[in-house]
């Protein structure tokens, strides 16, 4: 952003504010971004959202720490547009990193929801599909480039992605990033983009990688840390031991009852989160699955399905359904514990999204207690401990944490409070699961 810019935001900022001014108002977003919000349902910022976007209407890097579902995306896409809106400049101007394709494919769709009333243009771009169509796009100078490193990597290489009218850099669930590998693919996409330029990290952890990476990428960032390390207010969490062979009768018990009106259920592997679909599936549940074997087309079918209520259970895997954000859904159940502590704040953070409450349940078994005792240190809590009646006589798999007693599952309908998915019934009629 340009000296006479900064100091023209600056100015708006520090000016007296209206009484009557409410929500996005404060902020003097151009008239056709507040029309873009209205339009959208947009009434107040969300917390990240106010206390981020400030800093980065003035062109100032941030550091955005919060829970997933919290609304990170509008907390960065907001002030590039406000920036780009009237200005015809030689894109991309912004480039947008996410780790998974379902992910970057959400970004672009709220990108392009709160840009309609304006004439900038967002791409998304992501492997496992044809780059013709990618590169046909491009070609139309978009102010905002959405997409996966791995991706991103093979169009530079391939001349029909040129960075360096680069003015912002976004990292959307850089830990995630870091996780899947991509870190030494992100480093090349950095030697590429023009050093003076403002940096927008996002995150809703902070292992130790990370804050090394925003060390040497952040400049006097701005730091918003609403993410606490323990379990979101609006999620009720809950460990049910049970031993591995009753776990899929334990499944079908939850998943038969009222309060359960949608699942995402994750497992360890991607065979088993298909064979679970599919046994699910000869049930009568209308179940689905979404792992890495899937091709596009038929990840976009699943979720598609799932968003449209046409499944009530969506049995996946972590990087398959990172980035998955449905309103509506009641219950995530962890079949199998996630590998590391961060991953059970992403799993989870599936429910309970937009202030909604949801359910987080996790099925542990004896070969689960180291797993437990590190994810509840670095919770700071113990997660409650649960008996489902007719599986009393697993209560032996985990050791009881003291002063913690098993409770009886909640009722209530947790997916629907104050807005739920539209659609969301507990119909079994059977629909045949998509499989790889």
């Amino acid at each position: 952003m340009c000296a006479e810019a900064v100091e023209n935001q600056l100015i708006k900022m520090s000016a007296p504010l209206n009484d009557s001014s409410t929500g996005f108002d404060l902020f003097d977003f151009h008239s056709s971004i507040l029309r873009g919000l209205d339009a959208a349902g947009f009434q107040d910022p969300r917390p990240i959202q106010a206390e981020t976007i400030p800093a980065a209407l003035t062109g100032r890097d941030v550091l955005g720490l919060a829970q997933t579902g919290t609304g990170k995306t509008a907390a960065f896409a907001l002030p590039l547009l406000d920036r780009f809106v009237g200005e015809k400049v030689p894109g991309p101007r912004a480039l947008v990193l996410a780790p998974t394709r379902e992910l970057a494919t959400q970004i672009d769709a709220e990108i392009r929801t709160l840009a309609r009333y304006t004439s900038l243009k967002a791409v998304t771009v992501f492997g496992g599909v044809s780059a013709h169509g990618q590169i046909k796009a491009l070609r139309g100078n978009p102010e905002i480039v959405v997409g996966c490193p791995g991706r991103i990597l093979d169009l530079m290489g391939q001349g029909a992605l040129r960075l360096g009218n680069v003015e912002a850099l976004v990292l959307d669930e850089a830990d995630h990033m870091f996780d899947m590998g991509f870190l030494p693919d992100l480093r090349r996409i950095l030697k590429q983009l023009p050093t003076d330029r403002q940096n927008l990290l996002f995150s809703a952890t902070m292992p130790r990688e990370i804050r090394k990476l925003a060390d040497g990428l952040l400049r006097d960032p701005h730091v918003a840390q609403l993410s606490v390390s323990g379990p979101a207010e609006t999620i009720d969490h809950a460990l049910i031991p049970i031993r591995e062979d009753r776990k899929r009768d334990l499944l079908e018990r939850i998943l038969s009852e009222d309060a359960c009106e949608s699942a995402i259920v994750f497992t360890r592997t991607k065979h088993r989160a298909r064979k679970l679909a599919r046994q699910l599936d000869q049930s009568g549940y209308r179940a689905v699955s979404l792992q890495g074997n899937m091709s596009q087309s038929q990840r976009d079918r699943a979720m598609k399905g799932f968003r449209k209520a046409q499944y009530d259970v969506l049995v996946a895997t972590d990087i398959a359904a990172r980035g998955i954000d449905v309103q509506g859904v009641s219950h995530v159940i962890n079949y199998d514990v996630p590998n590391t502590p961060e991953a059970y704040t992403h799993r989870t953070g599936r429910t309970g999204r937009s202030e909604n409450e949801g359910c987080a349940l996790t099925f542990a078994t004896r070969d689960d207690q180291a797993w437990l005792r590190a994810t509840e240190k670095k919770l700071g809590t113990p997660i409650r401990r649960q008996t489902i009646q007719g599986f009393e006589s697993d209560s032996g798999e985990l050791k009881q944490t003291p002063n913690k007693t098993s409770q009886p599952q909640r009722r209530g309908r947790p997916g629907r409070s104050r807005s739920a998915a539209p659609g969301r019934g507990r119909s079994r009629s059977k629909v045949r699961a998509i499989h790889a």
